[in-house]
């Protein structure tokens, strides 16, 4: 059995170290990507608008409502906040631009410098306080403290789930479907191979790729950016894994059956592209509405993007990532377990 395995194995690594321009273009794409979001947000740098607002301390008082100056802006989108802490951890990760608080006619407002957004919405904030029924000289700006991200330290576990995604997704989905529709699979089909052997080669020598390219890639932007992980580096590795194998078992069930290739890139482009937006990695969801964020959960990006922010740029260990881990598990037992009912070798 482990003959037949590693035989598999190193047949699926050699094809594609061989393929040199889809291994270059592994490392090239994100690359890319990392180095023209660094030139357009520099750390320190500010550019282009989420408006927290931190809820009254007494829970019996009425909110006074705000100014409808700062509403009727249509740039700054106000979100409301279920406590004071959260809303600056919002805003010292990017997920809000301006965080403000409304009482007794007096507005108090708090923006992150190392957010190249916080300036704009500071900017929208005060003009909209020109208006006749708010006086600019009314509000008082102060700054959130604790450690401070810049934008592209942010985006950059994004990029690192978002080529892991493409890669896992369209390396066994599409590949598999290739395979199958050129009559390979129906050759390894007489074989003692079993289908179990087949498909846990596959992910094994997939998980294996992503850990290559992905850590050549890390290194060489922590190199060249100054990227810096302040969690433990096995725990980004096994969160890592766990989401690579994740990613992969969707593409096995994309694979299960399917015999025509633009189909399959078809299927491969629903998923990936929907997956890619609702899982922050360009921009945060903080006010979507509820059924959006509620939709991203089904998806495994979302989690993984998470936990490799939380380990990279707070320090978060396993421990602190239970609801991501367990989800994580879930899915891919439930991909591995329908791709395998579903697998067959022939296009019958």
């Amino acid at each position: 059995m482990l003959k037949r395995f590693w035989s598999i194995f190193f047949a699926r690594n050699k094809e594609y170290f061989r393929d040199r321009a889809a291994f270059g273009w592994n490392f090239l794409f994100p690359f890319l990507i990392i180095a023209g979001f660094a030139v357009m947000f520099q750390r320190g740098g500010h550019m282009q608008y989420k408006c927290g607002v931190i809820p009254l301390e007494n829970p019996k008082a009425v909110r006074e409502p705000l100014p409808s100056s700062i509403k009727d802006t249509g740039l700054l989108k106000v979100v409301e906040l279920g406590t004071r802490d959260a809303g600056f951890e919002k805003l010292r990760h990017h997920r809000l631009d301006l965080v403000l608080e409304y009482s007794s006619g007096q507005i108090r407002y708090w923006i992150s410098d190392s957010s190249p957004k916080g300036a704009i919405a500071e900017g929208l904030l005060l003009r909209s306080l020109y208006a006749p029924d708010c006086i600019s000289d009314q509000a008082v700006r102060k700054t959130v403290g604790g450690s401070q991200l810049d934008y592209i330290d942010w985006l950059f576990p994004g990029i690192i789930a978002m080529n892991m995604m493409f890669s896992g997704l369209y390396g066994v989905g599409y590949v598999i479907v290739r395979y199958r529709k050129s009559g390979v699979l129906k050759r390894l089909k007489v074989t003692p191979l079993t289908a179990f052997e087949y498909l846990a080669a596959q992910v094994v020598s997939r998980l294996f790729l992503l850990l290559f390219s992905n850590t050549v890639l890390y290194a060489g932007c922590a190199l060249l950016f100054n990227f810096h992980c302040r969690g433990s580096y096995l725990d980004l590795i096994l969160l890592f894994s766990l989401g690579s194998i994740s990613i992969i078992s969707l593409g096995l069930v994309v694979a299960a059956r399917g015999s025509s290739e633009e189909f399959a890139n078809g299927v491969l482009n629903m998923i990936s592209w929907p997956m890619m937006f609702l899982s922050q990695v360009w921009f945060s969801l903080e006010g979507a509405p509820g059924w959006v964020h509620v939709f991203a959960r089904f998806f495994p990006l979302i989690h993984i993007t998470e936990g490799m922010r939380r380990i990279m740029n707070e320090g978060a260990t396993l421990g602190e990532l239970s609801s991501q881990i367990m989800a994580l598990s879930a899915m891919t037992l439930v991909f591995m377990l329908i791709g395998s009912a579903l697998f067959k070798w022939t296009k019958d």
